[in-house]
């Protein structure tokens, strides 16, 4: 019998050391769990002509930002499977190639031409999901819709599978529907408990609906299990930073960060790095917190490393973060030049709110909070657009809610802060007291 994915699609390969191998390494991947990287390598040890485990460890090398060994894996992928592969890794190995080049919006089209021929690929269906997938970085202002439908298209394909049931989920909460969300979520996580990306969508619905002090439980129980290399270790974390700070313990929060999240000591991708440093020391800030700035000084030096170009408008817009903060304007200004010649050649897909909220930290970090409202008022409907979570986004309505009540706003702070209560009831405004101090 022919070897087969945990899906039940074919694999070019008479080796059935190879075909565990790539099937283990798929799981691990869709779990965001340790060993996927030595599974895949046993797949290719045991058949090197089996295209699939190359590009999969292609799109692993994408995740750390090591490009031009992602693309030498893409490149022996499309050689491999041009002469031994079916139609369907063929077409699996050009999407996951187009993903791993940068060619995002080839890739999203070509990601949902492949699922409507092989709805249980999972690992194209993984691409265009999560909130750094291809349809959060597309620019698109309805991308949290879009994610949810293609879940509903292809949910009858997939039934009560752990991986599908988790992303299925998330896409629920992000898309406002948490009271739907949420269960399915935990239904997956109680399939495969060793599956971060799980953990992390219960704490996104658990963000949602004000669950705090349950998301910080679950932390505690659950992040034991998981090791520290793992790609969203230091993430889950920081979730549980963010609770901190709803209750106002900066001192907790700061610990988390030296813990897991300072670049001396992190070991997340590099989107995660910047992004959940400069988002964490940032809200510290703005709820009045101080934030030492030995910290922010070396955050930034890392970032510039790490992202010494303008790149995706979410990278983009927490650079502009460490910037504001340490008022390096020569590197803002220099990195908006760039982004701004992108929104006038129409390479921009997210458009005009990511030059806005790039300028409006800066104002913000200057104490110029009129200047910072007067540039997010007419954008922050758009934030959407720069991808990421809404936990993620938030940010930039905490800066906008801060900015209102410093410039004397107080009406219109506070109506946002309603909403988000109406939305979130068992929030608590302990990090607004000093905010508004």
């Amino acid at each position: 019998m022919a070897h087969q994915d945990r899906y039940g699609l074919p694999l070019s390969t008479a080796s059935d050391a190879a075909a565990s191998a790539y099937r283990d390494g798929v799981d691990l991947m869709l779990a965001g769990w340790t060993g996927t990287a030595e599974a895949l390598e046993r797949a290719i040890e045991a058949d090197p002509d089996f295209a699939l485990p190359h590009i999969a460890r292609a799109r692993l090398h994408a995740f750390y930002q090591q490009g031009d060994l992602a693309r030498r894996k893409a490149a022996v992928a499309r050689e491999i499977v041009a002469r031994r592969g079916t139609e369907r890794e063929r077409s699996h190995v050009e999407t996951l190639a187009l993903a791993v080049e940068g060619r995002l919006p080839e890739a999203l089209a070509a990601t949902l031409k492949h699922i409507d021929t092989w709805p249980r690929d999972a690992v194209v269906l993984s691409l265009p999901l999560g909130a750094f997938g291809l349809f959060a970085f597309s620019g698109m202002a309805d991308h949290d819709r879009a994610r949810q439908e293609l879940c509903e298209r292809v949910a009858q394909h997939y039934g009560e599978d752990w991986w599908f049931l988790t992303l299925y989920g998330w896409a629920m909460t992000e898309n406002g529907d948490v009271a739907r969300g949420r269960p399915v979520i935990e239904r997956g996580f109680s399939l495969r408990r060793q599956n971060a990306h799980a953990a992390h969508a219960v704490l996104h619905a658990m963000f949602e609906d004000g669950s705090i002090d349950e998301a910080d439980r679950l932390v505690d129980e659950w992040i034991p299990t998981y090791d520290r290399a793992g790609i969203l270790h230091g993430h889950i974390r920081w979730h549980q930073a963010l609770g901190a700070l709803e209750h106002g313990d900066a001192a907790r929060a700061l610990a988390i960060y030296a813990d897991v999240l300072q670049p001396e000591v992190t070991r997340a991708p590099p989107l995660n790095v910047i992004t959940d440093g400069a988002s964490l020391l940032w809200r510290l800030a703005a709820y009045g917190h101080a934030v030492p700035q030995a910290l922010w000084a070396e955050a930034d030096a890392a970032a510039q490393r790490l992202f010494p170009k303008s790149s995706i408008p979410f990278a983009d817009v927490h650079m502009a973060l460490f910037a504001a903060a340490t008022q390096n304007r020569e590197t803002l200004a220099s990195r908006l030049a760039v982004i701004e010649q992108r929104l006038a050649d129409g390479k921009l897909p997210a458009g005009p709110v990511v030059p806005a909220i790039c300028r409006a930290m800066t104002a913000f970090a200057s104490e110029d909070y009129g200047t910072c409202v007067q540039m997010l008022a007419p954008v922050i409907t758009e934030v959407v657009r720069i991808g990421g979570s809404h936990a993620q986004r938030e940010l930039i309505e905490d800066t906008f809610i801060v900015a209102l009540m410093r410039s004397g706003d107080l009406p219109r702070a506070r109506a946002l802060l309603d909403a988000r209560l109406h939305r979130r009831p068992s929030l608590r405004d302990t990090r607004w007291q000093a905010a508004m101090a």
